[in-house]
């Protein structure tokens, strides 16, 4: 890793300012991911906070669990069959230890229940917090 101060054509705050975060918080973000492809809602759940900000396309809002829980359970009541490919993933922390996330790049392939097949490439941010998942940014690609 370079020490060398660099002059980005752009300024930023705190430029620079993130570590390698923990294999743990990826652990747990790619077991809530699972959980969910697998149908298991629960056990996704089991991975979030008591309340949880969303920012996907057209939503932005703050979540109590059981609201979450709730939206997940109808979204995934949708999907007869999933499958995700991951292709890579990411934990960092700040240097100040104040801001964990973790970062996922997959693409999603599924079967709707009235058999409608669809996939996305997917990146989500996942903001953690002892060892929960607080926040969830996701952005995605249609593939038609």
């Amino acid at each position: 890793a370079s020490t060398q101060k660099m002059n980005y054509p752009y300024t930023i705050d705190q430029p620079d300012n993130w570590d390698i975060g923990s294999a743990e918080n990826t652990m747990v973000a790619l077991s809530a991911l699972k959980a969910y492809e697998n149908g298991n809602v629960d056990e996704s759940m089991k991975y979030f906070g008591d309340s949880v900000r969303l920012e996907f396309d057209k939503m932005d809002t703050t979540l109590s669990h059981d609201s979450l829980t709730a939206m997940f359970t109808r979204e995934r009541k949708n999907i007869k069959s999933m499958n995700v490919r991951m292709d890579d993933w990411e934990s960092v922390v700040s240097k100040d230890k104040k801001d964990e996330w973790v970062t996922l790049w997959y693409r999603e392939k599924w079967v709707t229940s009235n058999g409608k097949i669809d996939s996305a490439d997917i990146i989500n941010d996942l903001k953690m917090k002892n060892g929960k998942i607080i926040r969830l940014d996701e952005y995605n690609r249609m593939l038609h």
